[in-house]
């Protein structure tokens, strides 16, 4: 049987340059790896199920899109490999209603919400749910990701009811628009990385979608504080090893949670 430290399943094109630095990164480390792709995924299944190959460490970036890579759950857990977010935890974490409903109760910042039913099931809307969302406002589904589904300078009743029916099978959230702090002519929004107990914020213009790691004087200098701790109390809520989460500091001194869990 041959043996890797760890193996990554991935199927998105831009993901490539992301692997490839991860593969060599590993390697320069000593961590030898296994990259899994559409292209080798067949002749992978079939070398687990003959016993002839084996990883200790499973990063699965896969599996939520190409349902050819679910099989290599069953093996990661068959061969006892240490599985980053386990499957059931990411599937919990990935609906927005349910960690919406968690956060408040963990005591997590969010954006005023309103839950909505599946319009297949609940196509009603009662005007009194809205009074406190104000204008503009966010519609977002409650599973799904990478912005697929979202209206973010939604007005209406109408922007609401043709939003619902895009996914007519998902509940929706509809959120008031938060307003970020400016801080030294940048928006203070911000993505964090949560890696195995580790955090990482950055700046995050949610606009242009570019990075930039936040100093530890700007930390002390803005009081960043909560952007270490938030995360934290996130990973305890959603039991993931890695995934990323959207901080506002908004124009009234709070640090507003806009996105929760994403994975992968």
């Amino acid at each position: 049987m041959q043996t890797f430290d760890c193996a990554i399943a991935w199927e998105w094109e831009p993901d490539r340059a992301y692997i490839q630095r991860l593969n060599d990164a590993c390697i320069a480390k000593g961590v030898s790896m296994y990259l899994m792709n559409p292209a080798n995924i067949q002749e992978t299944i079939s070398r687990l199920e003959r016993d002839q190959l084996a990883f200790r460490v499973y990063y699965d970036r896969a599996s939520d899109n190409d349902p050819r890579f679910l099989p290599l759950i069953h093996y990661t857990k068959k061969m006892k490999s240490f599985l980053i977010n386990e499957y059931a935890n990411t599937l919990r974490a990935l609906d927005k209603a349910t960690m919406h409903l968690e956060f408040l109760t963990k005591g997590i910042l969010v954006p005023y919400t309103v839950i909505l039913s599946p319009y297949n099931s609940d196509p009603g809307l009662k005007i009194t749910e809205l009074e406190h969302l104000g204008r503009p406002f966010i519609i977002k589904p409650a599973t799904g990701g990478g912005g697929t589904g979202v209206v973010v300078g939604a007005e209406t009743l109408h922007d609401i009811i043709e939003a619902r029916k895009q996914y007519g099978s998902d509940k929706y959230l509809l959120q008031e628009k938060v307003v970020p702090m400016v801080a030294d002519n940048r928006r203070s929004w911000f993505r964090i990385l949560y890696c195995c107990g580790s955090v990482f914020p950055c700046w995050w213009d949610e606009r242009t979608y570019i990075y930039e790691m936040v100093t530890d004087d700007e930390r002390a200098r803005f009081k960043l504080d909560p952007l270490w701790r938030i995360p934290q109390d996130i990973a305890d809520v959603c039991r993931l090893d890695f995934f990323s989460t959207e901080i506002c500091l908004t124009t009234d001194g709070r640090f507003v949670t806009v996105d929760y869990v994403n994975d992968p």
